[in-house]
């Protein structure tokens, strides 16, 4: 009987137990346990990763080649009839390399084609090179994207057909975007936790799903969580808010003009370009709602300034696609907010409380 006890299990099993979560940690990035056995498996990780870096120059970098039963469509095991070294005839498995990928696919079932080898169809890979020099001169285009999980072999298996086909590389700019967490879980089918763009789209409208998608580099994971849109509304709020604003008092006070702070708007873009840093940009933007909030708050206003900070931020977000249309009034519309700031300014509230009331039915307030 096993008397030395540490972590609740006797020695054998806690060294399974240990050797199992170190290892889920070096694949996975990250285990959950207590924090007892956290401590010990990162004393084993550490140990392991001191060691590789001690002995990285004696390692040896060799090639080997995987290889496993060739199938037919139904599952079988292929095979080829061949003879020995003294005569006799013999059925010998087919193998085939695993890093192999299927250019076709022999199949009797769904979609299929005729062709020189047998009735089936394109592997996927094949698919998308097809498509793309059907479509595109040369077989060539500028940006090919993608998730993160189709890196390999998806994308690496298109370069090489292409390279085959037309000696030049499929792309010349690849970028591959991480993926999207639910509560801090993969997204996938199996949790039922699967989240359509179009259902999202409804749920929070346009510019809070797009600022949401754009809130992270596309190289980074996006992780949706209440408290995360929660905090995204609040940052598109800030945007629509001071637009509204900064709206009525151009309407009202008939401000006229296109200028606007081209620097301002170029420093965004920079940001785009490089490698698309839409965090950065989005960044820039909840900024220039601080100039404007400026601007709009001191008491001797700068008409020339706040128009053109108005003009700046309306730009910034148009560049990126977000949909701020602030509302026009007509004249009545116009009288009817004049009267409201009036009506404040004598400090006339029963009339004030009146006029803002009818303001917030029709929407301008």
């Amino acid at each position: 009987m096993a008397t030395n006890r540490k972590l609740g299990r006797t020695t054998d099993i806690r060294n399974a137990m240990l050797k199992t979560l170190t290892t889920d940690l070096i694949l996975k990035g990250k285990v959950e346990t207590t924090e007892a056995r956290a401590k010990e498996v990162k004393a084993i990780a550490d140990s392991i990763i001191a060691l590789a870096i001690k002995e990285k120059d004696n390692f040896e970098t060799v090639d080997a080649k995987v290889v496993k039963a060739k199938l037919d469509s139904k599952g079988n095991k292929v095979t080829e009839l061949v003879k020995s070294k003294n005569g006799n005839e013999y059925l010998k498995v087919v193998k085939e390399e695993t890093t192999d990928f299927a250019l076709w696919k022999k199949t009797d079932e769904g979609i299929q084609f005729d062709s020189p080898w047998s009735k089936g169809r394109p592997g996927w890979h094949t698919e998308c090179v097809v498509m793309i020099n059907d479509i595109f001169e040369n077989g060539r285009i500028d940006i090919h994207g993608g998730g993160q999980d189709l890196k390999f072999p998806h994308h690496e298996n298109e370069i090489a057909q292409s390279r085959a086909l037309n000696g030049h590389p499929i792309a010349d700019t690849w970028m591959h975007n991480q993926m999207i967490n639910i509560n801090n879980e993969k997204m996938s089918k199996s949790l039922g936790n699967v989240v359509w763009a179009k259902d999202l789209i409804v749920e929070l409208g346009c510019n809070v799903y797009k600022w949401f998608m754009l809130s992270s580099h596309y190289r980074n994971p996006l992780n949706m969580t209440n408290e995360i849109i929660e905090g995204v509304k609040k940052e598109v709020a800030k945007v629509e808010n001071v637009l509204k604003q900064t709206s009525l008092y151009v309407q009202v006070n008939h401000l006229d003009g296109d200028d606007f702070n081209k620097d301002t708007v170029d420093h965004m873009v920079d940001a785009l370009a490089d490698d698309l840093n839409t965090s950065l940009a989005l960044t820039e933007i909840l900024n220039q709602v601080k100039v404007l909030n400026q601007a709009m708050r001191v008491k001797e206003k700068d008409n020339t300034l706040i128009l053109k900070e108005y003009n700046t931020l309306l730009k910034m977000t148009d560049v990126i696609g977000f949909v701020f249309k602030p509302k026009q009034l007509d004249e009545d519309e116009l009288e009817l907010y004049s009267k409201w700031l009036d009506a404040k300014v004598v400090k006339d509230f029963e009339k004030a409380d009146q006029y803002r009331a009818e303001l917030i039915q029709k929407g301008i307030i």
